[in-house]
C-alpha cells in the first residue's frame, strides 16, 4: 500500500487560476497543482534554493525536487503548445500563520519578515551581506531600517537571501543586531559618522551611498563595481514626507532619504 502523501505548506491560495494564450487556442488544458505552484513561485520567483523551499513548504528537498521538475515541464507544455493553464489541487494547506506554527519566513499574509533565529548558522567560508530592506529596493535611512535583508556568499555566489525584522532602532542598537548576525559587510545609503564607528567597532565592513534594487546592489559589490562613499552621511530630521540633508551636496530630498552620492559602478 503506497504511503499517503504529506501535504505541502504554501504561503496562501494563488491570486490567478487560470492563463490560456487566447480563447480560441484550443489546445487543451494542463493542471498545475497548488503545491507545484508554490515551487515554481519558492525557486524561480523568490530565488529561493531547493534547501529553502523545503523547510518553507515543510517536506524533503527530494520532494521538491520532483515536484519543481515537474511543474516545469507543465509549464512547457502551456508555452510549447498553447495549452491552458489551470492551477488546482494537490496536497496542500495553507500556512496556519499563528504563533510557532508558520515557516518562520517572509510572510505573504501580512507578517513583513523572519525572526532573525532563522538565519542559518554561519559557514566558515561563508561571506554575509546585510542590506537595509524595503519594497525590493535599498532603504535610504540606516537608523530608521525596520528589516533587511541577508545574504549568504560563497565563492563569490549568493547561496541564500532572506528578509529579517531589525531588533531595536537607532543606529547603535543596528550595528549590534547586524553583529549578532555576524554580518561582514553592509550595503546602505546614508548614514552617520556615529554609525560608522559603530559599524567599525563591530568589524563590519561598510559601503555607503548605494540605492536602486538590493540584489542588483549586491551583486555590483560581488563584482567590484560598488565601493564606499564617504560622503554619504545624512543629518536628517525625519518628516511624513521628506528631510532636510546636510553635510554633502546632490542630496535629492524624497521620503525615503538621500538619493545623490550613491556607489559609483566602476
Amino acid at each position: 500500500m503506497a504511503r499517503p502523501r504529506r501535504c505541502r505548506r504554501v504561503c496562501a491560495e494563488p491570486a490567478y487560476r487560470r492563463f490560456e494564450p487566447r480563447p480560441d487556442a484550443g489546445g487543451g488544458n494542463v493542471v498545475l497543482t497548488v503545491d507545484e505552484y508554490e515551487a515554481i513561485r519558492l525557486v524561480d520567483y523568490e530565488k529561493q534554493t531547493h534547501e529553502q523551499c523545503a523547510r518553507q513548504m515543510d517536506i524533503s528537498r527530494t520532494t521538491v525536487t520532483e515536484i519543481y521538475e515537474s511543474a516545469r515541464g507543465k509549464l512547457a507544455d502551456c508555452l510549447v503548445n498553447g495549452k491552458v493553464l489551470v492551477i488546482e489541487g494537490g496536497p496542500y494547506k495553507v500556512c496556519p500563520r499563528l504563533a510557532g506554527q508558520g515557516c518562520g519566513r517572509p510572510c505573504r499574509q501580512g507578517l513583513p519578515a523572519a525572526s532573525p533565529s532563522y538565519l542559518a548558522e554561519k559557514g566558515a567560508f561563508v561571506m554575509r551581506i546585510a542590506v537595509p530592506y524595503e519594497n525590493g529596493n535599498v532603504f535610504q535611512h540606516f537608523g530608521h531600517s525596520e528589516q533587511f535583508r541577508v545574504y549568504d556568499v560563497e565563492n563569490g555566489q549568493i547561496v541564500s537571501r532572506l528578509t529579517v525584522l531589525a531588533e531595536g532602532g537607532g543606529h547603535g542598537a543596528l550595528a549590534g543586531f547586524l553583529s549578532g548576525l555576524k554580518v561582514d559587510v553592509l550595503l546602505c545609503g546614508g548614514i552617520g559618522a556615529g554609525a560608522r564607528d559603530a559599524l567599525a567597532q563591530a568589524g563590519i565592513k561598510l559601503c555607503a551611498g548605494v540605492a536602486g534594487a538590493a540584489d542588483d546592489a549586491v551583486s555590483a559589490y560581488l563584482s567590484g563595481g560598488l565601493h564606499d562613499n564617504p560622503a554619504a552621511g545624512c543629518g536628517h530630521h525625519h518628516h511624513e514626507h521628506g528631510h532636510h540633508c546636510h553635510g554633502h551636496d546632490g542630496c535629492n530630498e524624497d521620503k525615503h532619504g538621500c538619493a545623490g552620492n550613491h556607489c559609483q559602478s566602476k
